[in-house]
C-alpha cells in the first residue's frame, strides 16, 4: 500500500511539472521593442502628458520600447521619451501600437490523486462576479408635525378648529375667549394665554384637556411647537 502511494505521488509531481512547463510555453511572449514611424509630426515628452523635450518628425522610425495607456516610450536617433500612441504607426494597418500580452497571465492548474490514478486540469482562474450597483436611495420621509383641536366646550364636543405644529395665532377672532377643551393625541406643546399677543396669564398643554379649568372661555392667543 505504501508503495502504491510513493508511487502515485511520484506520478503526481511529474504530472505537475510537466503541466506548469506546459502553462509557460503556452503562454505568448512580449516583445521588448518595435518599430514604429510617426505619422506626422508630434512633440516628444519627459514623462506622459510632461514637459516637450522635441519634436518627432512625419516618417521618422523609432523604436517603441514600452506603452503605458495612451502614451509609448520612443528611442529615435538623437532624441528619446514619451509620445502619445496617436501619431505612432507599427506598420500593421491603423494607428497606433499593438500591444500583444498574455491572454490569461494568471492560467491555475490542479491535480488530484485517487484510486483511479493521477489528474491533472489547466483552466481558467474563477471569475468573480460583479456586485450589482446599488439602486437610488428612496426619498426621505417628511416630517409627520402634528395638530392641535380646540373645542368651544369641554370634553372635546361642539365646533371645533386645529393648528399644526409651528402655528402661532395672535389673536383669535372670532374664537377669542371660546375655547372649553383641547385635543392633543400628538403630544404637541400648547401654549394659551388669556389676552392677545401672548400677553396676560399663559399656560403650556401637553396632553389633552377635556376642561381647562380657569382658562375655560378665557383663551385670547395660542401657539402650537
Amino acid at each position: 500500500m505504501k508503495r502504491q502511494t510513493a508511487k502515485l505521488l511520484r506520478t503526481a509531481l511529474a504530472g505537475l511539472a510537466i503541466a506548469a512547463a506546459g502553462v509557460f510555453t503556452l503562454l505568448p511572449s512580449v516583445a521588448s521593442a518595435a518599430p514604429a514611424t510617426a505619422t506626422s509630426n508630434v512633440n516628444v515628452r519627459s514623462t506622459p502628458g510632461g514637459a516637450v523635450v522635441g519634436v518627432l518628425g512625419s516618417g521618422e522610425r523609432v523604436d517603441m520600447q514600452q506603452c503605458q495607456g495612451s502614451w509609448c516610450y520612443i528611442e529615435g536617433r538623437n532624441l528619446s521619451g514619451w509620445v502619445s500612441s496617436n501619431y505612432l504607426s507599427t506598420g500593421r494597418g491603423g494607428g497606433g501600437p499593438q500591444v500583444i500580452g498574455p491572454a490569461n497571465p494568471n492560467p491555475n492548474f490542479g491535480i488530484s490523486v485517487g484510486p483511479g490514478g493521477v489528474s491533472i486540469g489547466i483552466g481558467q482562474p474563477p471569475v468573480r462576479p460583479i456586485p450589482p450597483r446599488p439602486g437610488p436611495r428612496p426619498p426621505a420621509p417628511r416630517p409627520s408635525f402634528g395638530e392641535v383641536c380646540f373645542y368651544e366646550n369641554p370634553g372635546m364636543r361642539g365646533r371645533s378648529f386645529c393648528a399644526e405644529s409651528g402655528d402661532r395665532i395672535a389673536q383669535l377672532g372670532r374664537w377669542d375667549s371660546m375655547i372649553g377643551s383641547i385635543e392633543n393625541s400628538d403630544g404637541l406643546q400648547v401654549r394659551v394665554c388669556t389676552r392677545p399677543n401672548f400677553r396676560g396669564d399663559c399656560r403650556v398643554y401637553t396632553t389633552d384637556a377635556f376642561n381647562l379649568g380657569r382658562f375655560d372661555g378665557s383663551i385670547s392667543s395660542i401657539q402650537v411647537y
